[in-house]
């Protein structure tokens, strides 16, 4: 049985790489963007079965707007979207998301609502 494909989208390489390493050890098979590439051609290349979304990915880019442009064509596939602040929470954009998880050190959340998010799908 092949592994289940998770997509970590995060502007911050530290958080890449944790996410990737703890989900690894999960089980899934992770693919990692820094949130510059045009996120429906990284979909097309590592064809994700969920995607772990931060919401702010610097430079002025929104994970939010990289939600919608996701669900512009993929509306069926699970979104988590990871933030250190709760106030995205008002911004109608996120209704499109699946999952929220608040950032922190212990991963538990994550992993639980990538493991509900697949069992969903």
């Amino acid at each position: 049985m092949s592994k289940r494909k998770v997509l970590v989208v995060d502007d911050e390489k530290h958080i890449r790489m944790l996410y990737q390493e703890e989900l690894q050890n999960e089980g899934y098979e992770v693919a990692t963007s820094d949130g510059n590439e045009e996120i429906l051609d990284v979909l097309d290349r590592e064809t994700p079965e969920v995607v772990v979304l931060d919401i702010k990915l610097g430079n002025n880019r929104s994970g939010l707007d990289l939600l919608q442009q996701i669900r512009s064509r993929e509306q069926n596939l699970p979104v988590i979207l990871c933030t250190a602040y709760d106030s995205f929470q008002h911004d109608l954009k996120s209704i499109a998301a699946d999952y929220y998880v608040v950032k922190a050190v212990d991963l538990g959340e994550l992993k639980s609502k990538v493991s509900a998010a697949l069992d969903n799908a």
